[in-house]
């Protein structure tokens, strides 16, 4: 007989069916004569109430049926006396696939601290809210490549190892064969990477842009979409030193056309949750209400799916950075001083700014452009004014900054004299410069960093408990 998952049996409600399932324990509670056991297979929230004649089978087997462990049952499907759901299983044959014993099981059914969670992060999956973030980060990344692919991108896989920084902001991973103890020397005593595996300095990729610029002025419309390294010493619970990203980039777009893509996208991927993870979501909005509980009003979060909501059903407000500045400046709030982080052009808006734009002055996601130019990377197209570029944030409630992109600069010139004035390498970006001097077109793109973005649709609190195994500051146990 061919294993049924749990999801399928729940959705269709028949009865009367003999089918076989497997998964794990989640609960057992006994009476006198009659076991019911949760079981899960991970294929849904939702557990399958299995009915146990404990008549019917032999006790050493039943004491051995603990929380956690992996059972193989075939059984008759009837109609739920209970409430929750309308079918239950009545076994007829169970197999002990895998015992767990109950003295050393670290997930019980009890509340669990996340810390605790993320020290146990191998076994965390079989808790519901773990089951519920992953299925739903999946559910996005499948999202991402639908999307794409119905736009007429082309999916492209950049270098995760790569001799350029394309930030310019040092904080990268080192890959190197070279022994640590006597690398080979030069004569002037620095280390020799001539001798390395690729006879050069390496390090893991910070981002897939300036690669995928190559393949947009060819193939037209391109994204990425894998990991990401930084080797930034923070234990915030918005960063992580390996996280994925997806990078879209497309020739012969300017900033608007960038803008309306990525409103587009977001809502395209948010409609997507709503519409195909509707208990998940349910599941975690209710348990975000939980932990808020005992906040003040206006200290708790937005309702989880009407937050998603808010994002999917609103246009978002299109403003300069110059123009939100004196939205700032001139708010109560400023005045009141109730920012922690000072307001004033050419400083980069935080995060307490950017939610108040979205939260308390618009009252919908809001899309910055026109940003100072000292403030962003070399590659971005300079404006007219000499003061700022063709860069744009789109910041959503309660995270702030989702994306962040921009049109690309494509005058060979300029983007050298930039190059220059940042102390960016140009000899060694010379394969990026070739895009401007063979057929240079205007082009664009941004990124989004899919951990936050999970973080926003879920409504968790720390970047650690949104990606499977988190690799942070002395942190890559699992």
């Amino acid at each position: 007989m061919n294993r049924k998952k749990v999801r399928e049996i729940l959705c269709s409600g028949e009865t009367g069916a003999e089918v076989l399932v497997k998964g794990w324990v989640r609960t057992k509670r006994s009476s006198k004569n009659v076991s019911f056991i949760a079981l899960n297979d991970g294929s849904v929230i939702h557990n399958l109430q299995v009915v146990v004649d404990v008549n019917d089978f032999d006790e050493s087997l039943l004491r051995d049926i603990n929380t956690g462990a992996a059972l193989a049952v075939r059984g008759v499907l009837m109609p739920s006396s209970g409430s929750g759901q309308k079918v239950e299983l009545v076994a007829r044959e169970i197999e002990l696939l895998g015992p767990a014993d109950p003295e050393k099981f670290p997930i019980q059914p009890k509340k669990h601290s996340l810390e605790f969670l993320r020290e146990n992060a191998h076994l965390r999956f079989r808790t519901n809210t773990f089951g519920a973030i992953f299925r739903i980060r999946h559910a996005m990344a499948f999202a991402i490549h639908d999307y794409f692919n119905r736009h007429g991108f082309y999916y492209l896989h950049t270098p995760i190892i790569t001799a350029s920084d394309a930030e310019g902001a040092g904080q990268m991973f080192r890959v190197t064969t070279l022994d640590a103890l006597k690398p080979p020397l030069t004569p002037e005593g620095n280390v020799d990477f001539s001798s390395d595996f690729f006879g050069r300095p390496t390090n893991l990729t910070v981002s897939g842009q300036l690669e995928g610029e190559l393949g947009a002025t060819a193939l037209g419309e391109i994204y990425t979409f894998g990991p990401t390294f930084r080797a930034e010493n923070s234990n915030t619970t918005r960063h992580l030193a390996e996280f994925w990203m997806i990078e879209p980039e497309m020739a012969f777009y300017d900033l608007k056309d960038t803008m309306d893509l990525a409103e587009d996208f977001l809502k395209f991927l948010i409609r997507y949750a709503l519409d195909h993870c509707a208990d998940d979501l349910t599941f975690l909005a209710g348990r975000l209400r939980e932990e808020e509980k005992g906040k003040p009003a206006e200290q708790q979060s937005m309702d989880l799916i009407e937050k998603l909501k808010f994002v999917a059903e609103n246009d978002f407000e299109r403003l300069t950075y110059s123009g939100a500045v004196e939205i700032l400046k001139n708010s109560n709030h400023y005045k009141k001083k109730k920012f922690q982080f000072p307001v004033e052009w050419g400083v980069d808006l935080q995060s307490e700014h950017e939610r108040y734009l979205v939260e308390r002055h618009f009252k919908k996601p809001v899309i910055l452009i026109d940003y100072p130019k000292e403030i962003k990377a070399f590659y971005m197209k300079q404006n007219d004014d000499g003061k700022t570029v063709a860069a744009m944030d789109v910041l959503f409630p309660q995270i702030g900054e989702i994306i962040g992109g921009s049109q690309r600069e494509e005058n060979f010139d300029k983007l050298v004299a930039r190059m220059e004035e940042m102390h960016i390498p140009v000899d060694e970006l010379w394969w990026y410069l070739d895009t401007r001097r063979f057929g240079t077109v205007p082009h664009s793109g941004f990124g989004l960093g899919f951990e936050r973005f999970i973080l926003f649709i879920t409504g968790m609190g720390n970047i650690r408990d949104v990606i499977a195994f988190p690799r942070t500051p002395k942190n890559a146990e699992f």
